[in-house]
């Protein structure tokens, strides 16, 4: 599995297994699948109410623990020093490990949630930065945090986010925040990679897919990791899952590349940083 250095010196690989909706048995299993397939990096979420069937489908996968790279995420509802703190306790006893190697801010704390949204994401991340020097945590990064979120936690930050994991795929990859992520040595990670299927209708990405003897998928995800950016695909299914991994054998041509970028916006969430909960459409 190729592997990205991350601005800590941790290494991180590139295409990992996301497990978004995967509870109980079935994300148990799908981790399982996911670790004899490969994959090496297992993501999570406290809010995805799964951390301990992830943390069962490590256990019974038979793979070492420290081959494995875990993230989960601190829920946007929970911020502030004290709360991160016990969050990740919580967190860690659910998966049944010691430490994680990546602990992510969901999203940030803004103006409409919270009185003094810098100062809440800034005290958030005080605690995670303590956190690693305790070696609970092995690398501390954010989630869905805009410029102005990120400009912020800079003016108190002593550790900078090893990574920064974004919606990102065709129709919408946010090629703003990508550079000044990347300008500023923070890795960008891609959810949603696949648009919730939006991608599979798109007729020029089916014309790339046959030219390559390759699915929309397998496309897609290539197109990603030549964008320099970690992707974690989800999947309950086997043989998808098997095929998501399965994109190391192929290269996309620059054309190809340009192409994809140029694709009109669609498959947008409708999330956004600023405003949440609500969504635009």
């Amino acid at each position: 599995m190729e592997v990205m250095t991350l601005n800590d010196n941790n290494t991180m690989p590139k295409l990992g297994f996301g497990t978004y909706k995967s509870t109980e048995q079935e994300g148990v299993e799908a981790v399982k699948t996911a670790l004899k397939a490969g994959y090496r990096l297992i993501d999570t979420a406290a809010k995805y109410e799964n951390e301990e069937a992830v943390g069962k489908g490590i256990r019974e996968s038979g793979v070492a623990r420290e081959e494995i790279f875990v993230t989960t995420k601190l829920w946007r509802e929970k911020l502030g020093y004290e709360e991160t703190r016990a969050e990740l306790d919580r967190s860690l006893s659910k998966l049944g490990l010691d430490y994680v190697d990546l602990y992510l801010i969901h999203w940030p704390a803004n103006k409409k949630n919270y009185s003094d949204w810098q100062k809440t994401n800034a005290d958030t991340w005080r605690a995670m930065e303590e956190l690693q020097t305790e070696r609970k945590i092995k690398s501390i990064g954010v989630s869905n945090f805009w410029p102005e979120h990120l400009n912020a936690l800079f003016r108190t930050a002593k550790v900078v986010p090893a990574v920064n994991q974004i919606e990102y795929h065709p129709g919408y990859w946010q090629a703003e925040l990508t550079e000044f992520c990347k300008e500023s040595g923070i890795a960008v990670e891609s959810w949603s990679p696949l648009a919730r299927g939006k991608v599979f209708d798109n007729n020029v990405l089916k014309e790339i897919s046959k030219k390559h003897n390759k699915s929309v998928a397998q496309v897609c995800l290539r197109w990603i990791l030549q964008n320099d950016v970690i992707v974690i695909p989800k999947s309950s299914t086997p043989e998808r899952i098997r095929d998501n991994i399965d994109v190391f054998d192929f290269e996309l041509t620059q054309e190809e590349i340009k192409r994809i970028d140029a694709l009109p916006t669609f498959g947008f969430s409708g999330e956004l940083p600023n405003i949440w909960p609500d969504r635009v459409y």
